[in-house]
Protein backbone atom coordinates (compact mmCIF):
# COMPACT_ATOMS: atom_id res chain seq x y z
CA UNK A 1 0.00 0.00 0.00
CA UNK A 2 0.86 3.62 -0.65
CA UNK A 3 -0.82 6.76 -0.38
CA UNK A 4 -0.40 8.74 -3.38
CA UNK A 5 -1.67 11.62 -2.21
CA UNK A 6 -3.67 13.33 1.40
CA UNK A 7 -5.65 16.55 0.64
CA UNK A 8 -7.61 18.51 2.75
CA UNK A 9 -11.19 18.99 1.56
CA UNK A 10 -14.24 21.08 2.81
CA UNK A 11 -15.99 20.16 6.06
CA UNK A 12 -13.15 18.82 7.38
CA UNK A 13 -12.46 15.88 5.01
CA UNK A 14 -9.15 14.31 3.84
CA UNK A 15 -9.11 12.66 0.57
CA UNK A 16 -7.04 10.02 0.43
CA UNK A 17 -5.99 8.30 -3.05
CA UNK A 18 -4.20 4.75 -1.73
CA UNK A 19 -2.70 2.22 -4.17
CA UNK A 20 -2.97 -1.39 -3.66
CA UNK A 21 0.02 -2.99 -4.84
CA UNK A 22 0.54 -6.18 -7.15
CA UNK A 23 1.90 -8.12 -3.97
CA UNK A 24 -1.14 -7.07 -2.03
CA UNK A 25 -3.87 -7.71 -4.25
CA UNK A 26 -2.31 -11.15 -5.51
CA UNK A 27 -2.62 -11.90 -1.68
CA UNK A 28 -6.28 -10.66 -1.82
CA UNK A 29 -7.12 -12.80 -5.02
CA UNK A 30 -5.82 -15.72 -3.70
CA UNK A 31 -8.10 -15.20 -0.44
CA UNK A 32 -11.18 -14.55 -2.58
CA UNK A 33 -10.42 -17.44 -4.38
CA UNK A 34 -10.44 -20.00 -1.35
CA UNK A 35 -13.37 -17.89 -0.18
CA UNK A 36 -15.98 -18.57 -3.53
CA UNK A 37 -14.37 -21.26 -4.97
CA UNK A 38 -17.13 -23.79 -3.36
CA UNK A 39 -20.00 -21.81 -5.43
CA UNK A 40 -18.26 -21.96 -8.58
CA UNK A 41 -19.02 -25.07 -10.76
CA UNK A 42 -16.51 -26.58 -12.36
CA UNK A 43 -17.06 -29.82 -14.53
CA UNK A 44 -15.01 -32.65 -13.55
CA UNK A 45 -14.36 -31.33 -10.24
CA UNK A 46 -16.16 -31.24 -7.24
CA UNK A 47 -17.39 -28.53 -5.60
CA UNK A 48 -14.23 -26.37 -4.39
CA UNK A 49 -11.62 -28.34 -5.92
CA UNK A 50 -11.25 -26.56 -9.17
CA UNK A 51 -7.77 -24.94 -9.31
CA UNK A 52 -7.59 -21.25 -9.55
CA UNK A 53 -6.07 -21.10 -12.70
CA UNK A 54 -8.51 -23.23 -14.39
CA UNK A 55 -10.90 -21.45 -13.09
CA UNK A 56 -10.00 -17.68 -14.07
CA UNK A 57 -9.14 -19.80 -17.59
CA UNK A 58 -13.05 -20.27 -17.71
CA UNK A 59 -14.35 -17.11 -16.12
CA UNK A 60 -11.75 -14.31 -16.96
CA UNK A 61 -8.77 -13.47 -14.63
CA UNK A 62 -10.82 -10.73 -12.96
CA UNK A 63 -13.65 -13.19 -12.01
CA UNK A 64 -12.03 -12.55 -8.27
CA UNK A 65 -11.69 -8.76 -8.37
CA UNK A 66 -14.92 -7.78 -7.05
CA UNK A 67 -14.57 -9.72 -3.95
CA UNK A 68 -10.14 -9.37 -3.79
CA UNK A 69 -10.57 -5.69 -3.55
CA UNK A 70 -13.31 -5.64 -1.01
CA UNK A 71 -10.64 -7.64 1.34
CA UNK A 72 -7.53 -5.45 0.51
CA UNK A 73 -9.22 -2.07 0.84
CA UNK A 74 -9.61 -2.15 4.63
CA UNK A 75 -6.03 -3.13 5.22
CA UNK A 76 -4.96 -0.60 3.08
CA UNK A 77 -7.51 2.03 4.05
CA UNK A 78 -6.38 1.89 8.04
CA UNK A 79 -3.04 1.82 7.07
CA UNK A 80 -3.06 4.54 5.07
CA UNK A 81 -4.77 6.73 8.35
CA UNK A 82 -1.95 5.63 10.33
CA UNK A 83 0.43 6.32 8.29
CA UNK A 84 -0.91 10.10 7.89
CA UNK A 85 -1.86 10.23 11.68
CA UNK A 86 -5.33 11.44 10.73
CA UNK A 87 -8.08 11.41 13.47
CA UNK A 88 -10.86 10.24 11.81
CA UNK A 89 -14.62 10.91 13.25
CA UNK A 90 -16.74 8.78 10.33
CA UNK A 91 -17.43 6.29 7.21
CA UNK A 92 -15.30 6.78 4.41
CA UNK A 93 -17.12 7.13 0.95
CA UNK A 94 -14.74 5.42 -1.44
CA UNK A 95 -14.75 4.97 -5.06
CA UNK A 96 -12.08 3.05 -7.47
CA UNK A 97 -9.51 5.71 -9.51
CA UNK A 98 -9.08 3.86 -13.02
CA UNK A 99 -9.47 0.00 -13.28
CA UNK A 100 -8.05 -2.69 -11.34
CA UNK A 101 -5.28 -5.13 -13.11
CA UNK A 102 -3.22 -8.07 -11.58
CA UNK A 103 -1.00 -5.21 -10.60
CA UNK A 104 -3.16 -4.10 -8.26
CA UNK A 105 -6.00 -0.87 -8.12
CA UNK A 106 -5.76 2.31 -6.71
CA UNK A 107 -9.35 3.67 -4.67
CA UNK A 108 -10.21 7.48 -3.43
CA UNK A 109 -11.38 7.76 0.06
CA UNK A 110 -12.86 10.98 1.44
CA UNK A 111 -12.90 10.49 5.33
CA UNK A 112 -14.35 12.78 7.93
CA UNK A 113 -11.56 13.78 10.71
CA UNK A 114 -11.31 16.10 13.67
CA UNK A 115 -12.05 19.69 12.92
CA UNK A 116 -9.26 22.29 13.39
CA UNK A 117 -10.78 25.09 16.51
CA UNK A 118 -9.70 27.98 17.10
CA UNK A 119 -11.35 29.29 20.66
CA UNK A 120 -13.28 32.38 21.31
CA UNK A 121 -13.31 34.21 24.43
CA UNK A 122 -13.57 31.58 27.53
CA UNK A 123 -12.51 33.41 30.68
CA UNK A 124 -14.73 36.21 32.28
CA UNK A 125 -18.05 35.80 31.06
CA UNK A 126 -21.37 36.21 32.63
CA UNK A 127 -24.55 34.53 32.73
CA UNK A 128 -27.76 34.41 34.96
CA UNK A 129 -28.05 32.18 37.52
CA UNK A 130 -30.98 32.12 40.05
CA UNK A 131 -31.11 32.52 43.78
CA UNK A 132 -32.08 29.52 45.64
CA UNK A 133 -35.18 29.90 47.33
CA UNK A 134 -37.31 27.51 49.52
CA UNK A 135 -40.32 28.42 51.36
CA UNK A 136 -42.75 26.77 53.65
CA UNK A 137 -44.90 25.81 51.36
CA UNK A 138 -42.00 23.46 49.69
CA UNK A 139 -41.39 21.89 52.45
CA UNK A 140 -45.11 21.28 52.85
CA UNK A 141 -45.41 19.71 49.63
CA UNK A 142 -42.65 17.16 50.85
CA UNK A 143 -44.36 16.30 53.62
CA UNK A 144 -47.46 15.55 51.79
CA UNK A 145 -45.33 13.52 49.15
CA UNK A 146 -44.31 11.35 52.02
CA UNK A 147 -47.82 11.07 53.81
CA UNK A 148 -49.15 10.17 50.17
CA UNK A 149 -46.74 7.55 50.26
CA UNK A 150 -47.17 6.12 53.32
CA UNK A 151 -51.30 6.72 53.25
CA UNK A 152 -53.26 3.38 53.14
CA UNK A 153 -56.49 1.84 51.29
CA UNK A 154 -58.81 0.38 53.66
CA UNK A 155 -62.27 -1.17 52.45
CA UNK A 156 -65.44 0.79 53.25
CA UNK A 157 -69.63 -0.19 53.46
CA UNK A 158 -70.44 2.36 51.78
CA UNK A 159 -71.08 4.13 48.42
CA UNK A 160 -68.25 5.39 46.27
CA UNK A 161 -67.11 9.05 46.71
CA UNK A 162 -64.29 11.10 44.87
CA UNK A 163 -60.99 10.12 46.00
CA UNK A 164 -61.96 6.66 46.96
CA UNK A 165 -60.37 3.76 44.90
CA UNK A 166 -63.02 1.36 43.35
CA UNK A 167 -62.29 -2.62 42.10
CA UNK A 168 -64.00 -3.12 38.98
CA UNK A 169 -64.47 -5.34 36.26
CA UNK A 170 -65.91 -3.19 33.05
CA UNK A 171 -66.60 -4.27 29.59
CA UNK A 172 -66.99 -1.87 26.22
CA UNK A 173 -70.04 -2.57 23.60
CA UNK A 174 -70.51 -0.35 20.49
CA UNK A 175 -73.71 -1.31 19.25
CA UNK A 176 -73.78 -4.47 21.54
CA UNK A 177 -70.76 -5.75 20.63
CA UNK A 178 -67.64 -5.98 22.46
CA UNK A 179 -64.55 -3.75 21.14
CA UNK A 180 -60.70 -4.29 21.42
CA UNK A 181 -59.47 -2.24 24.36
CA UNK A 182 -62.78 -1.94 26.74
CA UNK A 183 -62.23 -4.83 29.19
CA UNK A 184 -60.59 -4.66 32.49
CA UNK A 185 -60.46 -7.16 35.73
CA UNK A 186 -60.35 -6.49 38.85
CA UNK A 187 -59.36 -3.27 38.14
CA UNK A 188 -58.41 -0.54 41.03
CA UNK A 189 -59.65 3.21 39.96
CA UNK A 190 -59.19 5.97 41.88
CA UNK A 191 -62.36 8.29 41.41
CA UNK A 192 -60.87 11.90 40.27
CA UNK A 193 -58.09 11.00 38.52
CA UNK A 194 -59.28 11.26 35.03
CA UNK A 195 -57.47 8.49 34.17
CA UNK A 196 -60.31 7.11 32.43
CA UNK A 197 -62.66 8.09 29.28
CA UNK A 198 -64.38 11.46 30.48
CA UNK A 199 -67.68 10.70 32.13
CA UNK A 200 -66.46 6.91 32.69
CA UNK A 201 -65.78 7.80 36.28
CA UNK A 202 -68.41 10.28 37.38
CA UNK A 203 -71.12 7.19 37.02
CA UNK A 204 -68.96 5.07 39.39
CA UNK A 205 -69.33 7.59 41.90
CA UNK A 206 -72.33 7.03 43.89
CA UNK A 207 -71.48 2.76 43.57
CA UNK A 208 -71.52 0.44 46.15
CA UNK A 209 -69.28 -2.92 46.63
CA UNK A 210 -71.19 -5.71 44.61
CA UNK A 211 -73.10 -3.46 42.05
CA UNK A 212 -73.56 -3.41 38.90
CA UNK A 213 -74.24 -0.92 36.35
CA UNK A 214 -74.11 0.18 32.33
CA UNK A 215 -72.24 3.81 32.02
CA UNK A 216 -73.57 5.45 28.88
CA UNK A 217 -70.63 6.76 27.74
CA UNK A 218 -69.83 9.31 24.31
CA UNK A 219 -66.11 9.34 23.28
CA UNK A 220 -64.27 12.64 22.11
CA UNK A 221 -64.07 13.35 18.70
CA UNK A 222 -60.36 13.35 19.25
CA UNK A 223 -60.31 9.83 20.20
CA UNK A 224 -58.75 6.87 18.26
CA UNK A 225 -60.32 7.01 14.84
CA UNK A 226 -62.44 3.38 15.50
CA UNK A 227 -64.23 5.16 18.78
CA UNK A 228 -64.19 9.04 18.08
CA UNK A 229 -67.47 10.46 18.62
CA UNK A 230 -69.30 7.34 18.93
CA UNK A 231 -71.76 6.22 21.77
CA UNK A 232 -70.84 3.19 23.88
CA UNK A 233 -72.58 1.14 26.88
CA UNK A 234 -69.81 0.14 29.81
CA UNK A 235 -70.73 -2.90 32.05
CA UNK A 236 -69.18 -2.32 35.08
CA UNK A 237 -68.94 -4.48 38.81
CA UNK A 238 -67.85 -3.05 41.53
CA UNK A 239 -65.89 -5.38 43.77
CA UNK A 240 -64.69 -3.18 46.40
CA UNK A 241 -64.36 0.55 47.63
CA UNK A 242 -61.51 2.09 49.37
CA UNK A 243 -61.13 4.91 50.85
CA UNK A 244 -57.60 6.47 51.65
CA UNK A 245 -56.47 6.54 54.91
CA UNK A 246 -53.76 9.25 55.58
CA UNK A 247 -51.10 8.86 58.91
CA UNK A 248 -51.79 11.82 61.45
CA UNK A 249 -48.99 14.80 60.64
CA UNK A 250 -46.77 14.48 64.17
CA UNK A 251 -43.90 13.29 65.56
CA UNK A 252 -44.62 10.05 65.20
CA UNK A 253 -44.92 10.02 61.82
CA UNK A 254 -41.40 11.99 61.47
CA UNK A 255 -40.12 8.65 63.04
CA UNK A 256 -42.17 6.34 61.26
CA UNK A 257 -40.95 7.62 57.82
CA UNK A 258 -37.44 9.09 58.75
CA UNK A 259 -34.65 8.46 61.41
CA UNK A 260 -35.50 12.11 63.10
CA UNK A 261 -37.63 11.74 66.38
CA UNK A 262 -39.49 14.90 65.49
CA UNK A 263 -41.77 16.75 63.45
CA UNK A 264 -39.60 19.60 63.11
CA UNK A 265 -36.24 18.38 62.80
CA UNK A 266 -37.80 16.11 59.75
CA UNK A 267 -38.93 19.71 57.70
CA UNK A 268 -35.75 21.32 58.71
CA UNK A 269 -33.90 18.18 56.81
CA UNK A 270 -36.05 18.55 54.06
CA UNK A 271 -35.59 22.70 53.97
CA UNK A 272 -31.80 21.64 53.68
CA UNK A 273 -32.04 19.28 50.75
CA UNK A 274 -34.36 20.72 48.65
CA UNK A 275 -32.46 23.55 49.19
CA UNK A 276 -29.27 21.92 47.79
CA UNK A 277 -31.22 20.43 44.69
CA UNK A 278 -31.98 23.81 43.80
CA UNK A 279 -28.64 24.72 44.33
CA UNK A 280 -27.48 22.06 41.70
CA UNK A 281 -29.99 22.96 39.44
CA UNK A 282 -29.09 26.74 39.41
CA UNK A 283 -25.22 25.85 39.29
CA UNK A 284 -25.91 23.32 36.90
CA UNK A 285 -28.42 25.55 34.38
CA UNK A 286 -25.27 28.49 34.86
CA UNK A 287 -22.77 26.05 33.65
CA UNK A 288 -24.94 25.16 30.58
CA UNK A 289 -25.61 28.57 29.68
CA UNK A 290 -21.42 29.72 30.16
CA UNK A 291 -20.50 26.32 27.75
CA UNK A 292 -23.29 26.85 25.32
CA UNK A 293 -21.36 30.96 24.88
CA UNK A 294 -18.28 29.52 24.87
CA UNK A 295 -19.25 26.46 22.01
CA UNK A 296 -20.72 29.61 20.25
CA UNK A 297 -17.73 31.53 20.11
CA UNK A 298 -15.30 28.81 18.93
CA UNK A 299 -14.18 28.58 14.99
CA UNK A 300 -14.69 24.81 13.63
CA UNK A 301 -15.28 23.58 10.14
CA UNK A 302 -17.82 20.69 11.51
CA UNK A 303 -17.81 17.36 9.45
CA UNK A 304 -21.84 16.26 9.05
CA UNK A 305 -20.66 12.69 10.62
CA UNK A 306 -19.63 14.05 13.95
CA UNK A 307 -23.24 15.47 13.80
CA UNK A 308 -24.92 12.56 12.51
CA UNK A 309 -23.15 10.17 15.30
CA UNK A 310 -24.32 12.73 18.36
CA UNK A 311 -27.74 12.88 16.58
CA UNK A 312 -27.95 8.82 16.25
CA UNK A 313 -26.95 8.69 20.02
CA UNK A 314 -29.64 11.14 20.81
CA UNK A 315 -31.98 8.90 19.68
CA UNK A 316 -30.54 5.82 20.47
CA UNK A 317 -30.68 6.79 24.50
CA UNK A 318 -34.11 7.99 23.60
CA UNK A 319 -35.06 4.48 22.53
CA UNK A 320 -33.81 3.19 26.28
CA UNK A 321 -35.60 5.75 27.58
CA UNK A 322 -38.96 4.78 25.57
CA UNK A 323 -37.95 0.82 26.63
CA UNK A 324 -37.67 1.47 30.36
CA UNK A 325 -41.25 3.44 29.93
CA UNK A 326 -42.46 -0.08 29.48
CA UNK A 327 -43.61 0.21 25.88
CA UNK A 328 -42.48 -1.03 22.83
CA UNK A 329 -40.59 1.24 20.49
CA UNK A 330 -42.25 0.59 17.15
CA UNK A 331 -45.42 0.71 18.95
CA UNK A 332 -44.50 4.55 20.47
CA UNK A 333 -43.78 5.32 16.94
CA UNK A 334 -47.04 4.63 15.50
CA UNK A 335 -49.25 6.04 18.31
CA UNK A 336 -47.34 9.10 17.74
CA UNK A 337 -47.50 9.26 14.30
CA UNK A 338 -43.57 9.90 14.65
CA UNK A 339 -40.63 7.98 12.41
CA UNK A 340 -37.31 7.35 13.47
CA UNK A 341 -36.07 9.56 10.13
CA UNK A 342 -37.93 12.63 12.02
CA UNK A 343 -36.53 12.04 14.81
CA UNK A 344 -33.14 11.98 13.74
CA UNK A 345 -34.06 15.48 11.67
CA UNK A 346 -35.28 16.71 15.39
CA UNK A 347 -32.68 15.46 16.78
CA UNK A 348 -30.00 17.45 14.46
CA UNK A 349 -29.72 20.67 16.05
CA UNK A 350 -29.36 19.58 19.51
CA UNK A 351 -26.77 17.41 18.13
CA UNK A 352 -24.74 20.66 16.74
CA UNK A 353 -24.67 22.65 20.07
CA UNK A 354 -23.82 19.48 21.72
CA UNK A 355 -21.39 18.61 19.23
CA UNK A 356 -19.64 22.45 19.09
CA UNK A 357 -20.00 22.05 23.29
CA UNK A 358 -17.98 19.13 23.33
CA UNK A 359 -15.10 20.46 20.59
CA UNK A 360 -14.85 23.29 22.59
CA UNK A 361 -14.39 21.35 25.67
CA UNK A 362 -11.56 19.89 24.50
CA UNK A 363 -9.84 23.00 22.94
CA UNK A 364 -10.05 24.53 26.52
CA UNK A 365 -7.99 21.44 27.75
CA UNK A 366 -5.52 21.60 25.12
CA UNK A 367 -5.26 25.45 26.01
CA UNK A 368 -4.92 25.31 29.51
CA UNK A 369 -2.32 21.83 29.28
CA UNK A 370 -5.11 20.20 31.39
CA UNK A 371 -3.41 17.27 32.91
CA UNK A 372 -5.15 14.41 35.01
CA UNK A 373 -2.81 12.43 37.28
CA UNK A 374 -3.20 8.48 38.04
CA UNK A 375 -3.75 10.26 41.94
CA UNK A 376 -6.43 12.29 40.25
CA UNK A 377 -8.57 8.85 38.88
CA UNK A 378 -7.95 7.43 42.10
CA UNK A 379 -9.62 9.65 44.21
CA UNK A 380 -12.38 9.62 41.65
CA UNK A 381 -13.27 6.11 42.30
CA UNK A 382 -12.52 6.47 46.02
CA UNK A 383 -15.37 8.85 45.73
CA UNK A 384 -17.66 7.22 43.62
CA UNK A 385 -17.01 4.18 45.57
CA UNK A 386 -18.32 6.17 48.77
CA UNK A 387 -20.78 7.80 47.15
CA UNK A 388 -22.82 4.41 45.42
CA UNK A 389 -21.95 2.18 48.26
CA UNK A 390 -19.81 -0.15 46.12
CA UNK A 391 -16.91 -1.91 46.54
CA UNK A 392 -13.79 0.29 44.57
CA UNK A 393 -12.71 -2.38 42.81
CA UNK A 394 -15.83 -3.08 41.44
CA UNK A 395 -15.81 0.92 40.25
CA UNK A 396 -12.69 0.26 38.65
CA UNK A 397 -14.30 -2.85 36.64
CA UNK A 398 -17.18 -0.17 35.41
CA UNK A 399 -15.07 2.81 35.11
CA UNK A 400 -12.07 2.46 32.75
CA UNK A 401 -9.24 4.64 33.90
CA UNK A 402 -8.94 6.16 30.29
CA UNK A 403 -13.00 7.01 30.38
CA UNK A 404 -12.72 8.25 33.82
CA UNK A 405 -9.31 10.71 32.87
CA UNK A 406 -11.13 12.48 29.89
CA UNK A 407 -13.90 12.91 32.39
CA UNK A 408 -11.88 14.60 34.63
CA UNK A 409 -10.07 16.79 31.89
CA UNK A 410 -13.40 17.72 30.78
CA UNK A 411 -14.58 18.50 34.14
CA UNK A 412 -11.54 20.70 34.72
CA UNK A 413 -12.07 22.82 31.12
CA UNK A 414 -15.70 23.78 32.69
CA UNK A 415 -14.34 24.78 35.73
CA UNK A 416 -11.87 27.52 34.50
CA UNK A 417 -15.05 28.66 32.96
CA UNK A 418 -17.28 28.51 35.42
CA UNK A 419 -14.55 29.80 37.95
CA UNK A 420 -13.15 32.69 36.39
CA UNK A 421 -17.32 34.35 35.07
CA UNK A 422 -19.72 36.32 36.86
CA UNK A 423 -22.98 35.09 37.76
CA UNK A 424 -25.78 37.92 37.14
CA UNK A 425 -29.48 38.32 38.51
CA UNK A 426 -32.06 37.05 35.87
CA UNK A 427 -34.39 39.31 34.73
CA UNK A 428 -37.62 39.64 35.97
CA UNK A 429 -40.24 37.55 33.34
CA UNK A 430 -43.54 39.49 32.50
CA UNK A 431 -46.64 37.79 33.23
CA UNK A 432 -48.59 37.48 30.28
CA UNK A 433 -52.56 36.27 30.14
CA UNK A 434 -52.65 33.04 28.22
CA UNK A 435 -54.98 33.35 25.29
CA UNK A 436 -57.57 30.70 25.40
CA UNK A 437 -56.47 27.26 23.76
CA UNK A 438 -53.07 27.72 24.69
CA UNK A 439 -52.61 24.79 26.45
CA UNK A 440 -54.41 23.00 23.90
CA UNK A 441 -51.76 21.33 22.44
CA UNK A 442 -51.83 18.60 19.48
CA UNK A 443 -52.21 15.40 21.14
CA UNK A 444 -51.66 11.45 19.48
CA UNK A 445 -54.81 10.09 19.35
CA UNK A 446 -56.17 8.04 22.38
CA UNK A 447 -55.82 4.07 22.29
CA UNK A 448 -59.15 2.27 22.12
CA UNK A 449 -60.88 1.76 25.26
CA UNK A 450 -61.73 3.08 28.61
CA UNK A 451 -58.22 4.26 29.64
CA UNK A 452 -56.79 7.38 28.20
CA UNK A 453 -53.93 7.37 26.51
CA UNK A 454 -51.12 9.90 28.02
CA UNK A 455 -48.70 12.41 26.44
CA UNK A 456 -45.81 10.80 23.96
CA UNK A 457 -42.32 10.88 25.24
CA UNK A 458 -40.28 14.54 24.50
CA UNK A 459 -38.06 14.99 21.56
CA UNK A 460 -35.82 12.45 21.38
CA UNK A 461 -32.61 14.90 21.63
CA UNK A 462 -33.08 15.73 25.29
CA UNK A 463 -32.39 12.06 26.11
CA UNK A 464 -29.31 12.32 27.13
CA UNK A 465 -30.47 15.55 29.66
CA UNK A 466 -33.58 14.34 31.39
CA UNK A 467 -35.05 11.39 32.52
CA UNK A 468 -37.73 9.80 30.35
CA UNK A 469 -41.21 10.66 30.71
CA UNK A 470 -43.40 8.10 31.16
CA UNK A 471 -45.27 7.52 27.15
CA UNK A 472 -47.51 4.85 27.97
CA UNK A 473 -50.28 4.01 25.75
CA UNK A 474 -52.40 3.32 28.75
CA UNK A 475 -52.58 5.85 31.95
CA UNK A 476 -53.77 3.62 34.69
CA UNK A 477 -54.40 4.24 38.80
CA UNK A 478 -53.68 1.01 39.79
CA UNK A 479 -52.73 1.27 43.34
CA UNK A 480 -51.11 -1.32 45.94
CA UNK A 481 -52.62 -1.75 49.58
CA UNK A 482 -50.10 1.48 50.42
CA UNK A 483 -49.71 3.94 48.01
CA UNK A 484 -46.46 4.64 46.78
CA UNK A 485 -44.82 1.17 47.36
Amino acid sequence: MSVKSCEKVEKSQVALTIEVGAAEFQAAIEKAYQKMRKKINVPGFRPGKAPRKLIEGMYGAEVFFEEAINIAFPDAYDAAVKEQELQVVGYPSVELVGEATQDGFTFKAVVPVYPDVTLGEYKGLSAPKDEVKVSAADVDERIKSLLDRNTRLVSVEREAQEGDTAVIDFEGFLDGVPFEGGKGTNHSLELGSHSFVPGFEEQVVGMKAGEEKDLDITFPEDYTPELAGKAVVFKVKVHEVKEKEVPALDDEFAKDVSEFDTLKELKADLKKKITEERQKEADRAFENTLMEQVAEKITADIPDAMVEAQARQFVDNFKMQIAQSGIPYDQYLKMTGMSEDKLLEDAREPALRQVRVDLAVAAIIKAEDIQVTDEDVEAEYQKLAEQYGMELEMVKKYLPADQTKDQLANQKAVAIVVESATATKPEKKKATKKTEGAEDEEKPAKKSGAKKASKPAEDAAEGEEKPAKKATAKKTSKKTEKEGE
